[in-house]
């Protein structure tokens, strides 16, 4: 098992200001961090990944779709716009040496059209899926998608959904990732919806229900981490928490209070607590 941090916690835009954070991180006990990747300037990428190299922290990245560049919209330059910008990423994660690209990139973040997913938007999504990850095969990259729940996508709210969507697009480098929080809201049974998606699952988010440090609030952990064990997971747990400063987040975020005493204490509690009930 390797243990992440995602830097969301701390910001959407990881560059120079956050090295010695970087450092922090390492000292905490953890094995990597995960990266937002929300531009594409290739040099700001590279000098970061020469930094983590040097702290000795591997890594995953995290993206997302907007409006602007779906890969499920109607609009064909739509579509183009978003395989374009996931191949740019799929490029900044190459330069960063990620070999997992996460996130809800199958549709845009928080746009809603008024009802479910329609099989237009189903079939456009597999082959603008398909398209990028041609190009992340030719650069060591698996695209993971991950399922939201009702309140930030209506696209894949669940696991049995995620499965099926990353079954219909049929690509050795797309595969899915089960997050906690989503799963609190979502899944009717959380060991069935473990057990539904355990042959496409490469990657776990470890997030609380307010957001906040894991194991201070109400998911049901006991279940999520037996039944990871019992499908055999060994992969990565990252951290998934946000706070106040995240503005261009804060609409799917909905976070409006801070949630904890201090990032130092989330971060240190949850390694602290991702370890207690995965190594006991």
């Amino acid at each position: 098992m390797k243990y992440g941090m995602n830097m969301l916690l701390w910001t959407t835009d990881v560059t120079e200001e956050h090295f010695g954070l970087l450092g922090q991180i390492k000292g905490w006990g953890y094995d990597g961090v995960e990266v937002p990747i929300f531009d594409t300037d290739l040099p700001k990428y590279e000098k970061l990944a020469a930094k983590l190299d040097e702290v000795g922290l591997e890594r995953t990245a995290v993206t997302i779709s907007t409006n602007e560049a779906n890969p499920i919209s109607p609009d064909p330059a739509i579509r183009q716009a978003a395989i374009d910008n996931l191949s740019k990423v799929v490029d900044v994660c190459h330069a960063l040496s990620v070999d997992k690209l996460c996130g809800p990139f199958h549709s845009a973040l928080g746009e809603f059209s008024g009802s479910g997913p329609t099989e237009e938007e189903w079939n456009h999504g597999i082959e603008s899926l398909r398209v990028v990850a041609d190009h992340a095969k030719d650069k060591n990259v698996t695209l993971v998608c991950e399922y939201l729940n009702r309140f930030e996508c209506y696209f894949i709210n669940c696991a049995a959904d995620a499965s099926r969507f990353i079954r219909d697009v049929d690509h050795p480098n797309v595969r899915m990732m089960y997050d906690t929080f989503h799963a609190n809201i979502e899944e009717k049974n959380i060991a069935d919806a473990i057990r539904v998606c355990k042959d496409e699952t490469v990657h776990v988010h470890i997030s609380e229900n307010d957001r906040a440090t894991p194991g201070e609030g109400n998911v049901d952990w006991e279940t999520n981490f037996n039944t990871l064990k019992e499908v055999g997971y060994d992969g990565w747990m990252v951290v998934e928490a946000f706070g106040l400063a995240l503005p261009d987040l804060a609409a799917a975020t909905k976070i409006w209070r801070r949630m904890y005493p201090s990032e130092e204490h989330l971060a240190t509690k949850a390694l602290e607590f991702m370890k207690s009930n995965w190594e006991d």
